[in-house]
């Protein structure tokens, strides 16, 4: 079936409470049945960054990195108008008719991930997410390429060079934080995925209002090929991540960033972070957004656990490989 009827089929508005086949996903993995419903829902934590006691923000952020492999930053230097305008400027851009957006379309053939798409994909268990999205690179400028980047809305551009500024120094602080809180130099870490040459890789993913929300899912539970993902959300909750057995909801904190520790960190502190396992679900009268960047080293940058943190005792429970290699076993389900 062709690209435009499935999602017309897929992503109708219509009053009705049947939803394809392939849009339904096991009892196991409902998220009416699945989502945490006791008494006391854990929160996942949140991080003041202009915690002035430098000791006490990089214990907050290691323990979060460590118990939850996710954790939420306020007053973060990136301003809340400028967070308002990038969403504004992707969700205009999905409010575009079905064509203009296909003219931003990824390349047939292209092992590139970049351009507009919809995750129509089957899994291995012939399931699919209920999501569009369009994906592209913001930094550095030597690997992006404006060919997928939107001329309409024509503020897009612009709040996306500018939020990429500012993008920039929530990441340097963080690979900050991080490396202090396993007892490194503020430098090692992002200098392990890459350092300049660190890739900023831009998803809005966009997931339309789903007839039976409690049969489907955003995108299936995953963990993150990047080393950091630092994720803005729209106020449409959805993003969960499994706790000790259990699928939480985050928490909706207006012009928070929401990060994830993603498996190059697990990988490099030998799993003294840990990479969240998370899933997005969808809401049946609203539209839910999210703005993920995805920070990953360049292709055939190696990477595998630092030298400083394994020893007799502690032992590298990971291999060392190009990100080029671990991406090409992940994707395709193989051992690594």
């Amino acid at each position: 079936m062709e690209l435009k009827r499935v999602q017309a089929l897929a992503f109708s508005c219509l009053p009705t409470e049947t939803i394809p086949e392939e849009f339904i996903w096991p009892e196991t993995e409902q998220p009416a049945i699945t989502t945490y419903k006791g008494p006391v829902v854990p929160k996942i934590p949140t991080i003041d960054m202009s915690e002035p006691n430098r000791e006490k923000l990089v214990q907050a952020i290691s323990e979060a990195s460590q118990d939850w492999g996710i954790f939420q930053v306020v007053k973060h230097g990136i301003p809340g108008d400028l967070i308002s305008r990038l969403q504004r400027a992707g969700r205009e851009f999905f409010e575009l008719p079905q064509e203009e957006k296909e003219a931003y379309a990824k390349i047939p053939g292209s092992r590139s991930i970049e351009g507009y798409g919809s995750m129509l994909q089957k899994d291995f268990n012939g399931k699919k997410g209920w999501v569009d999205h369009l994906f592209h690179k913001i930094w550095p400028p030597s690997s992006i390429n404006h060919q997928f980047w939107p001329k309409n809305p024509p503020s897009y551009r612009e709040v996306n060079e500018e939020y990429a500024g500012y993008m920039r120094e929530v990441v340097d602080k963080l690979f900050g934080a991080l490396s202090l809180g396993l007892g490194l130099e503020e430098h090692v870490l992002k200098e392990a995925v890459g350092g300049e040459e660190l890739q900023y890789n831009l998803k809005i993913n966009y997931y339309p209002p789903c007839p039976r929300p409690d049969l489907a899912l955003g995108v299936v539970a995953h963990t993150d090929l990047s080393a950091l993902t630092v994720l803005v959300p729209n106020e449409v909750p959805g993003l969960q991540v499994l706790k000790d057995g259990h699928w939480i909801d985050a928490e909706y904190i207006p012009n928070a960033l929401i990060i994830h520790i993603g498996d190059q960190i697990e990988i490099l502190s030998n799993g003294r972070y840990r990479s969240v396992l998370h899933r997005t679900t969808v809401d049946r009268n609203r539209e839910r957004m999210s703005w993920p960047v995805f920070l990953e080293p360049p292709m055939d940058f190696v990477v595998g656990p630092l030298g400083q943190l394994v020893d007799e005792q502690n032992p590298p429970k990971f291999k060392s490989k190009k990100f080029r290699d671990y991406m090409f076993c992940k994707l395709n389900k193989l051992p690594q």
